[in-house]
């Protein structure tokens, strides 16, 4: 689909972005989980700043403002989850990362569908922390480079070309909506903190702005408990024109219980056209700071610190929906230590008591520069 086809607004609230009348999302830094056996849900550990491409026209690759939308700065092999709090009335979301579809593994195609069905349905899916491997599981979304064949993108389509995240919400159709506003009754999911007191993809307690912090105490993360930047390097600067910034696309790490929600309605209940669609660029933190004039926030928290600290995991339940089964061309998708190496941080398993159970007006913004992608 091309800039200006159905696209609908999308702006930026801070570190929200807003598809349409009723979507929020949010990325969150997290713990990158091992690569191997299935883990209780991750804490999150404050949001990624989102700057607006279009707002860095002299700084950014021309390719970027080509394909608008927003950027985040992230580094090589941190972990992130999309939260969709806030988000108040039914969407159908669309996630893609590098135009794979982390639902269903076929590539984007801007069309809802439902066999096999490629979006989450909101707001009953809270939150998505990695690609659908089906069975109650998803395995982690994990930030590298392109080019070495280790994105979702290159091993389910041999090709490494697109990168990022693409995001898309269709909202009800007018009459299912209608429906759904006459029968609905209050359903809230309880929130899942992000350690602490804080709530899990809340914004970081007073105080803890540009640091990690633990949210619900508001203090930085001390130095000993702070990981080494693993950043890509940035590509030489070509003379006479914006440096092209290095591709980050994203990989899997470990897998985590989580479900993917089926969809129980009709798809027709959804409406023709999209609310709202934006790119997601991911960009390394020297590329972040020469676009920017910013500091990206500081590496991820060491896990096994984390741990030790006593802070919580969840785990999350909802007995009225049904998982979606595993969709056959994410199946075979490697975590990415198997092009980067082992990771040698430490581990530390939560202890049981540390993992707790959970559960069964447009607010104003910047809008957000769609483009051809």
């Amino acid at each position: 689909m091309g800039a200006g086809v159905g696209t609908g607004s999308v702006r930026v609230d801070g570190n929200a972005l807003l598809l349409g009348e009723g979507v929020q999302i949010r990325f969150i830094r997290t713990l990158r989980l091992p690569e191997s056996g299935t883990h209780a849900l991750p804490p999150g550990l404050g949001e990624f700043p989102l700057r607006r491409v279009e707002d860095h026209p002299d700084t950014v690759p021309p390719e970027w403002l080509a394909k608008g939308g927003v950027m985040l700065p992230v580094y090589l092999r941190e972990a992130m989850w999309l939260s969709f709090g806030g988000t108040r009335e039914p969407a159908a979301l669309q996630v893609g990362v590098g135009k794979v579809c982390a639902v269903s593994g076929e590539r984007w195609t801007g069309s809802l569908a439902r066999d096999p069905q490629n979006y989450v349905v909101l707001p009953r899916q809270p939150w998505l922390d990695g690609i659908n491997s089906g069975d109650g599981t998803v395995r982690q979304f994990v930030a590298v480079p392109l080019g070495l064949g280790a994105t979702v993108e290159g091993q389910v389509t041999g090709e490494e070309t697109t990168g990022g995240v693409q995001l898309q919400a269709f909202p009800l159709g007018a009459a299912a909506l209608a429906r759904w506003r006459q029968a609905e009754r209050a359903r809230l999911t309880p929130p899942r903190p992000v350690g602490g007191e804080g709530l899990y993809g809340a914004p970081p307690a007073p105080g803890s702005t540009g640091s990690i912090g633990f949210a619900g105490y508001g203090g930085p993360v001390p130095a000993p408990m702070m990981a080494q930047p693993g950043a890509v390097p940035g590509a030489p600067r070509p003379v006479g024109r914006t440096p092209a910034a290095p591709a980050m696309g994203l990989g899997v790490g470990g897998s985590m219980r989580q479900e993917v929600y089926r969809d129980e309605r009709p798809l027709s209940d959804w409406a023709g056209e999209p609310a709202g669609r934006v790119f997601v660029h991911l960009v390394p933190p020297p590329a972040w700071r020469r676009i920017t004039g910013e500091d990206a926030p500081p590496s991820p928290v060491d896990r096994a610190a984390y741990t030790r600290a006593g802070l919580p995991w969840f785990d999350h339940y909802d007995e009225s929906a049904a998982d979606l089964a595993p969709a056959d061309a994410l199946s075979g998708v490697k975590p990415v230590g198997e092009w980067l190496g082992d990771d040698h941080t430490p581990w530390e398993e939560p202890s049981p008591g540390q993992v707790e159970p959970l559960g069964n007006a447009p607010r104003p913004g910047k809008p957000v520069q769609d483009g051809d992608w």
